[in-house]
């Protein structure tokens, strides 16, 4: 079964190059980000890391945490680092999951259950792992999208969805394309006129089924 929207993340016990972690414990209270790579030093996902560990302050102010996943071994990854960190400019604080035996990439759909890596293998054996997850405090999966070996992710976009979610969930109301923080949300069509001026007060319509205000605090 695919992992779905508004699932409950897999639990799992993980090694890391920081040790091991239970990855609900790990996330805690927080919002947590999960992206994956299909094999350690490789161009595209050496310049994504370093994008990831230049937001380590946007990360923080959100207060969510970053992991990635990598299906090569704690060594390999320990070895990487130093690489993501030149390319960075910076240190990357985050931890890296271990996915040798493929259980992270797997429990989360990115390879189906009778994948294996072979001998000799390259990138393109677990191409399939180039995803990101968003995942709430309540453990469970907010958002989800996957990339090609050949796109290097939108990190800035990533940020900003979270930024919806983080506005949106709880307080009733949606975000529009292009959402920006600052910018007006979108009132839920089932909500009534008096009922949205009672929650929201000063709100435009654009048409029936689209009001929008200002987003709330």
């Amino acid at each position: 079964m695919a992992l779905r929207i508004n699932d409950t993340v897999p639990d799992l016990e993980v090694a890391t190059d920081q040790g091991m972690i239970k990855l609900h414990d790990w996330i805690g209270d927080s919002w947590a980000i999960l992206f994956s790579h299909p094999k350690d030093f490789t161009p595209v996902c050496t310049t994504e890391f370093g994008a990831v560990a230049q937001l380590a302050d946007e990360w923080e102010k959100r207060g969510t945490k970053v992991i990635g996943v990598s299906v090569d071994g704690v060594e390999d990854h320990k070895k990487w680092k130093g690489d993501i960190e030149t390319v960075a400019g910076t240190k990357a604080g985050f931890p890296i999951i271990a996915d040798g035996d493929l259980e992270v990439s797997k429990a989360f759909d990115m390879l189906p259950a009778e994948a294996y890596l072979p001998d000799g293998r390259t990138p393109a054996d677990s191409a399939t792992v180039r995803s990101v997850f968003i995942i709430g405090p309540d453990k469970q999966l907010k958002l989800s999208m996957t990339y090609p070996m050949t796109v290097g992710r939108n990190f800035a976009e990533v940020l900003r969805a979270l930024d919806g979610l983080q506005t949106s969930t709880g307080k009733g109301v949606a975000t529009p394309a292009n959402w920006n923080v600052g910018d007006d949300v979108i009132i839920p069509a089932t909500l009534s006129d008096e009922d949205a001026k009672a929650k929201f007060g000063e709100f435009k319509t654009v048409l029936p089924y689209l009001r929008t205000t200002k987003a709330p605090s």
